[in-house]
């Protein structure tokens, strides 16, 4: 039987089952993927385990019944085929090859983007520091001062004033 048939039968979880094999170290066998396989000497011996906690007894506390077996081997089919294990092996190894050639073309696009990248910004500084230049020149040329204007002379005559008449001059001052 598997792990979850005699699960069902003690009415326990497969993990529960997998937990005391593994804490009480149990020899149970093991097919060819690693799973458990139980005799009916193992379901026994399971049923006790689960009789003795369902009366109060700690699992660290439970020794199996009986003298401890020695560790059963599952079954693994060998290699029958030395021949598909190396074209598996050299295919692993082109698989290899290729991927590390597609990140370094990867790593190559990245920096040629990035330096093209810093070209454009290195031309944008060029032509905006010869922006800020150009705008100086024209600040330092407001800012100088004028030598060959003259200086600006008031006339001097009377200017001809418009006479305001008595009632609007009352008038202005409310």
């Amino acid at each position: 039987m598997n792990t979850s048939e005699v699960a069902k039968l003690l009415g326990v979880s497969a993990s529960t089952i997998q937990r005391w094999v593994k804490q009480l170290e149990l020899p149970m066998e093991k097919n060819e993927r690693g799973h458990y396989h139980f005799s009916s000497e193992d379901i026994h011996l399971l049923r006790e385990i689960h009789e003795k906690l369902q009366a109060g007894t700690l699992l660290h506390e439970i020794s199996p019944v009986g003298e401890k077996k020695s560790v059963r081997k599952g079954t693994v089919k060998s290699v029958e085929n030395d021949k598909a294990m190396e074209k598996l092996y050299s295919k692993v190894q082109e698989l290899e090859l290729s991927l590390h050639a597609k990140a370094d073309s990867v790593a190559s696009y990245q920096l040629l983007q990035h330096r093209r990248e810093i070209e454009e910004l290195q031309e944008q500084v060029k032509i905006l520091s010869q922006k800020v230049e150009l705008l100086q020149s024209q600040l330092d040329k407001e800012n100088l001062p004028l030598k060959n204007e003259e200086p600006m002379v008031f006339d001097h005559k009377k200017v001809k004033r418009k006479k305001k008449n008595f009632m609007s001059s009352l008038l202005s001052f409310l």
